[in-house]
């Protein structure tokens, strides 16, 4: 049998990273070596999701896996943005990374972006999770002993009231219809506390919901 791929997991700290992280080590083909994000260097946290660097590191001890970023100014121009990921790839084939893991589900334009960016850097992208139906894969993430809280929520798409929220059967069960339960359109983002693979929960205070930037965001800091 040929050895495992090395890989790497695009993380940006929510449930379908760590769920795609989960399924890419349960294939013997599959040597997940380490986490990737990025940062915006304005705030020290991961973009979209807001997330503090502190945290995201936390999620990375307890999984027992060395945390590589890139940091982005903000805002970020497209051509800093693709040179900087550049000279990250690169890095990541020096250390003998082949395969670069992401959690998308559905959205074809984003694995296509994801394909074309990796095209001709020596690493290949890998979609465990891609195709399963949204609401079998949630309800099986919760089963499975995964636990996030939902850190943003775009009230335009959900219930401004779900922020800040366990992304539990409770909140599954009160999705509107229309809103995908595993946030895939962006409805809401998570951040995952425990669950396949962390050797112990990361500990967060979850803040009151505030509106920011067209969403309602509900901050986390490290209990």
């Amino acid at each position: 049998m040929a050895n495992p791929t090395r890989s790497w997991v695009s993380w940006s700290s929510g449930k379908d990273g760590a769920f795609a992280l989960y399924a890419a080590r349960e294939t013997a083909a599959v040597d997940v070596v380490g986490l990737f994000t990025t940062l915006d260097t304005t705030t020290c946290r991961v973009p979209v999701h807001g997330v503090p660097h502190a945290l995201v590191q936390a999620q990375a001890d307890a999984l027992g896996l060395p945390l590589h970023t890139v940091d982005l100014p903000w805002p970020c121009p497209n051509e800093v943005y693709e040179a900087r990921m550049g000279d990250a790839l690169a890095a990541a084939t020096r250390a003998g990374v082949e395969r670069l893991v992401f959690g998308d589900l559905h959205l074809r334009d984003v694995r296509d972006y994801r394909e074309r960016a990796l095209a001709g850097s020596g690493v290949t992208p890998l979609f465990p999770l891609w195709g399963r139906p949204t609401a079998e894969l949630a309800v099986e993430m919760v089963r499975g002993g995964l636990r996030a809280v939902v850190t943003c929520v775009d009230p335009t798409q959900a219930p401004a009231e779900l922020a800040g929220r366990w992304f539990d059967e409770r909140f599954l069960d009160a999705l509107p219809a229309g809103v995908d339960p595993c946030g895939e359109n962006g409805e809401f983002h998570t951040f995952v506390v425990d669950g396949p693979g962390f050797t112990a929960p990361v500990d967060v205070t979850v803040g009151e919901p505030v509106e920011r930037d067209g969403f309602v965001v509900a901050d986390l800091e490290p209990r």
